[in-house]
């Protein structure tokens, strides 16, 4: 099929009067579908996101043809019937054999005491520890009944230089793209007042506009016995306060599943949130050694005052080794009584994050990826620099942490594999299109194919009717001008002419293998006193070409 280039044309408006916007409005009022429009349009990462389809691609062709005529109505609000879109998009063809087995493994965190079962007085392996070889006694202990083949991501700490004595995280909550497995509760309002972002979670009142909310973001419970001399300090930021005291950081020692039932202490910081996202003080935490705690942010908003509450982390630190650390993951399976780590595969540490780029809009500005942040724009020169002695055909399943802001935090991976010396990613997703036309009401799904007749077109008509009955003196026009001649003489094409041609060229040089239902737009060059253009809509059915009325 011949390459059809689709030109955006619209028709219809004039304007004019001293106002230009308010005539531009007046206009468009006061027509019908006033604009038709034909153009091709690719789908961007924002535009997935807006879709909330997390992963950039659609699951299927359905899922296009369900979700595109919404959207195509929102990018082109005023093009109507006639109009004719031609999107571009990812379509997901399925990933790599074996990712899943990984991205949605089990997980375990490892805790101060596991550290502490091998030798590590501090909050992570020490830098000199094999942490591969501790891992399978850890999990040992830790995970109760194992089953055979499970795969299990041991996710730990591990310090890059030896720590010092001092204040440590004894526990620490970084919501950077994660509610941390923190609830919301609902005190009155209708809105969702608090939701996860790439860098932190968010309390927000602000609607349009300042509407009244109380929503409580809650800890799960923290067990913090045998421990002494606590500290707190929480990293925020606070912008568009009226009202400073209808934000607070509350704890409670008897919450269950009430907010309302529970009794809550506030804490009353030294350094409260400013504008800027900033960390407190270590403010004493020491009346909680020792306790079960919940810690809890209430959020109020007003009619006339709704603040927008940014929390990056919080930590309840004690005396202990800190140091900095390089957050890593190995993965393991359960085979024949053992847990054995799993060769092929590697999971992106912080420090690899890190090394892609720390500043905004970088991998290691968060450590993981996004749609913003694409995996396929750094990791084919990670994998060069990391594994730069890679044979060919080698395999390796490369799994890291993203962020999706319509799914949240996620775990996602591929497969790469040497291809001519060249770490190359399995592709998941094709790039397709799909055509959609505009009824008069709504956008559908539409297979029309706009097609202009070329010299090659005409010159086949001329040909093959220069000795037709009733068609001589038109073709001999046509093969002398090159256009047909429509002003009703001797030479004129008629509109049964025109149809008997035009299905002629469809059914044996523009598109004789097309399936049944396809459709053509056909434009052409005419003669009306001077030179035009026509088109004629034809639609294939029962095996023939007709008029698609």
């Amino acid at each position: 099929m011949k390459r059809i280039v689709y030109l955006l044309t619209i028709v219809g408006i004039i304007f004019v009067g001293c106002n230009p916007m308010e005539d531009i409005n007046n206009e468009i009022d006061a027509i019908d579908n006033p604009v038709v429009g034909n153009a091709e349009y690719t789908l961007t990462d924002d535009d997935y996101e807006d879709l909330e389809l997390g992963f950039g691609s659609f699951d299927s062709e359905d899922q296009a043809r369900e979700l595109l005529p919404d959207f195509l109505a929102g990018l082109y609000p005023f093009w109507g019937d006639g109009s004719s879109v031609v999107v571009g998009y990812n379509l997901y063809v399925g990933n790599a054999e074996g990712v899943s087995d990984f991205t949605g493994a089990d997980i375990y965190e490892f805790t101060n005491s596991d550290y502490a079962t091998t030798g590590s007085d501090a909050f992570g392996f020490y830098p000199n520890v094999n942490a591969t070889n501790e891992i399978p006694a850890i999990l040992d202990a830790q995970i109760a009944s194992p089953t055979e083949g499970q795969i299990v991501l041991a996710k730990y700490d591990q310090y890059t230089e030896t720590p010092e004595v001092g204040l440590a995280d004894l526990v620490a909550y970084n919501f950077a793209g994660s509610m941390e497995g923190w609830t919301v509760a609902e005190e009155s309002g209708a809105d969702d007042v608090w939701t996860s972002q790439s860098g932190y979670v968010q309390g927000n009142g602000y609607f349009g506009t300042q509407i009244a909310n109380e929503e409580w973001l809650v800890s799960p419970s923290i067990d913090l016995s045998g421990e002494s001399d606590l500290k707190f300090q929480i990293t925020q930021e606070l912008d568009f306060a009226g009202d400073t005291s209808l934000i607070k950081i509350l704890v409670s020692t008897d919450y269950t599943d009430d907010v309302l039932t529970a009794t809550w202490d506030e804490i009353t910081l030294a350094n409260p949130a400013t504008g800027d996202m900033a960390s407190s003080e270590d403010y004493d935490f020491s009346a909680y050694d020792g306790e079960t705690i919940n810690v809890a942010f209430r959020y109020e908003s007003t009619d006339s005052d709704a603040a927008r509450w940014r929390i990056a982390s919080l930590k309840i630190k004690t005396l202990g080794a800190t140091g900095d650390t390089n957050s890593k993951g190995e993965y393991f399976m359960y085979s024949g009584g053992t847990w054995v780590a799993v060769e092929g595969v590697y999971y992106l540490s912080s420090d690899d994050f890190d090394a892609m780029g720390e500043g905004s809009g970088q991998p290691g500005q968060y450590d993981n990826f996004s749609s913003s942040v694409s995996p396929n724009n750094y990791l084919p020169a990670f994998m060069e620099i990391t594994f730069p002695y890679g044979q060919e055909d080698e395999e390796m399943f490369i799994i890291y942490d993203y962020f999706s802001s319509s799914t949240g935090a996620q775990i996602r991976g591929n497969l790469y594999t040497v291809t001519d010396g060249v770490w190359t990613g399995h592709e998941s997703t094709i790039e397709t299109t799909l055509q959609f036309g505009h009824d008069g009401t709504e956008w559908l799904p539409d297979n029309t194919i706009q097609y202009t007749l070329t010299g090659t077109d005409y010159s086949y008509v001329a040909t093959n009717y220069a000795e037709v009955e009733g068609f001589e003196a038109a073709a001999g026009n046509l093969a002398s001008f090159g256009n047909f001649n429509r002003t009703g003489g001797g030479t004129s094409w008629s509109d049964e002419m025109m149809f008997t041609v035009l299905t002629d060229l469809l059914a044996n040089v523009i598109a004789p293998t097309a399936e049944e239902g396809q459709k053509y737009v056909l434009s052409y060059d005419v003669y009306v006193g001077s030179g035009a253009v026509e088109s004629l809509s034809l639609i294939k059915e029962g095996g023939e070409w007709i008029l698609n009325e």
